[in-house]
């Protein structure tokens, strides 16, 4: 049976979205890039991968790698739905783009062809995925950190995002950062004895803390590879390390923080709003547990509904007028 037409507005009036409709979602980030395709009834039907979408500077050569990546995981998608992508033209593309949308629009909208796109920034997708559409709040927490809301009515609020120099508190590479200084002083003599000085010389090869200090500032030790090193923390706070529970609930603390002040913001008079997460930070049950303590009084926490690609494409279809469960069986 053919799926239902269904009605849309766009800026030269009312049209109908056809059943044979295809939508795009596409999550580009630093170290890897997903697309989505469903068609008009919210069945996904296919998914691909790519590697990272950098950040777009001026020269020719980023705006190149940009639309290759894109195209190779829309590509990948659109086989897998049994679609040649010659032949595709996107009712609805939704793009959420790590470092935000700036310097994109034109180069997505040449690499991919859709009647309405609409690039925005990787938090934006990460909470429509989380609660489906829905207002709400979400905390990312990665490598760095951020928190994003929006309400009913769009606002939209943020917190955190800074990078490694002025933020991301929380962020893995921030645990590590805060692992190595209380190293650091154990080297010095001032700090406290910890089970991390072993556990991060074992990690990186060194013989001592002053070794490993000048290898993170070399260029085989970006700060991707360093904040993998965040789950030692949470090897030593299981062990019972005072040093590392320590650290693991001061990054509890401040994403709570960057939450809660979304909150009170966004939704002043209002309790329990819906609050989730997404990283690889949370995957501490130390940290996730803490975070849900601080925050309970003020959100209703619960875990993504869908990730931030499902976001990316559940934001196609709100452009053409449509909100469909999504159905990836």
């Amino acid at each position: 049976m053919p799926f239902p037409s269904f009605i849309c507005h766009t800026h030269t009036g009312v049209s109908v979205v056809s059943d044979q409709a295809i939508f795009l979602g596409v999550d580009g980030g630093q170290s890897s890039t997903m697309a989505l395709v469903g068609d008009a009834s919210g069945r996904v039907i296919g998914s691909g991968a790519a590697g990272p979408c950098n950040h777009v500077a001026s020269a020719a050569e980023g705006r190149e790698k940009l639309a290759r990546v894109v195209r190779e995981c829309v590509t990948a998608a659109l086989y897998q739905a049994g679609l040649a992508a010659d032949d595709v033209v996107f009712e609805a593309a939704c793009f959420g783009m790590s470092g935000g949308a700036e310097d994109k629009q034109d180069v997505l909208s040449a690499a991919v062809p859709a009647r309405r796109i609409l690039v925005t920034h990787d938090a934006a997708i990460a909470l429509t995925g989380a609660t489906a559409g829905r207002p709400g709040v979400i905390t990312i927490a990665g490598t760095g950190s951020i928190a994003y809301g929006r309400d009913a009515t769009g606002r939209e609020r943020r917190a955190g995002g800074w990078g490694y120099v002025f933020g991301d508190e929380g962020g893995a590479f921030d645990i590590v950062r805060q692992a190595t200084r209380a190293m650091l002083r154990q080297h010095e003599g001032g700090g406290a004895p910890t089970a991390l000085t072993p556990l991060l010389l074992e990690a990186t090869h060194c013989s001592d803390a002053n070794q490993m200090l000048h290898l993170f500032y070399t260029a085989d030790w970006p700060r991707s590879r360093v904040a993998r090193l965040a789950p030692l923390v949470d090897q030593a706070g299981n062990a019972g390390d005072e040093v590392a529970l320590t650290i693991l609930d001061r990054a509890a603390q401040s994403l709570a923080e960057l939450a809660l002040g979304i909150c009170s913001g966004l939704f002043p008079d209002h309790h329990e709003v819906p609050l989730s997460w997404i990283g690889g930070v949370f995957e501490s049950p130390r940290i996730l547990d803490r975070f849900h303590q601080l925050c309970q009084a003020q959100a209703q926490c619960a875990p993504p509904r869908y990730d931030p690609v499902a976001g990316a494409l559940l934001s196609a279809y709100a452009m053409a007028g449509l909100h469909p469960e999504l159905i990836t069986s």
